[in-house]
């Protein structure tokens, strides 16, 4: 029986060292505001994929908050602007409103337009992430990777897109930029109707415009090749209003 034992506590101790190394524990995400000004990150875990420990959370300039994803969390994230939330929680956010009327979003996504970080994490595998502007955009974003395997690379978009968004895309004062979908919403901006294949919804001049400031972040549907990315049991850093990618 002490050897049975003593096998059994070898065995499980080599499944856990497995389990660690191939990454299957899930992700750290530690979310840094270098912005002048207070964001308040929103979560929405995609269906089938556990809730973290928050869904939506203030984040004063100059600090930072990181929450463990499991392994095959799929969900995004992105930062709500010009918020006013009361003692109890309660208020809304001029850009970004997840529209649940409280500081935690429970469930509901970002109104566009909001720059969105999109994450698929695999189960022991590759994971998948990006940054997407399809949705507008509201401020800068970064992704990066640390310590998994792959190419890894950082993406995002850095650049502040409010200062040249065309006047038919701005939001108020400009605070946000929209995209053309949500600001005509025509089939050939959405990539709906006759022009949802990636063979007849093409690139406009606004997603263009987008791609071009931004050259790793998604700017239109179906712009996968150069915006999608991958690693290997990394942890992720999304970083609002980076001063540069490192």
């Amino acid at each position: 029986m002490g050897r049975l034992s003593c096998c059994s506590s070898i065995f499980i101790l080599n499944i856990s060292l497995m389990a660690f190394s191939t990454g299957v524990l899930g992700a750290t995400f530690t979310f840094v505001n270098r912005c002048e000004y207070t964001v308040w990150p929103g979560i929405l875990a995609n269906a089938g994929s556990a809730r973290l420990d928050s869904t939506g959370f203030e984040l004063p300039k100059d600090t930072s908050r990181s929450f463990l994803a499991p392994t095959g969390w799929s969900g995004r994230f992105w930062g709500r602007t010009g918020c006013n939330f009361d003692g109890s929680g309660l208020g809304s956010c001029v850009t970004g409103d997840c529209g649940s009327g409280t500081i935690e979003c429970n469930g509901a996504g970002a109104a566009p337009p909001a720059t969105l970080a999109e994450f698929t994490l695999g189960t022991g595998g590759q994971d998948f992430y990006d940054v997407s502007l399809v949705d507008g955009y509201n401020l800068p974003m970064i992704v990066e990777g640390s310590g998994g395997s792959g190419m890894c690379a950082s993406t995002g978009c850095t650049v502040d897109l409010n200062q040249g968004c065309p006047a038919e895309l701005k939001v108020g004062d400009g605070s946000a930029c929209r995209s053309a979908c949500e600001a005509f919403g025509s089939p050939e901006y959405c990539c709906s109707g006759a022009y949802s294949t990636p063979a007849t919804c093409r690139p406009s001049v606004y997603s263009e415009m987008f791609k071009s400031a931004c050259p790793r972040s998604y700017s239109y549907a179906y712009d996968d090749a150069t915006s999608t990315f991958t690693c290997a049991g990394a942890d992720y850093t999304v970083t609002f209003c980076p001063s540069s990618p490192r």
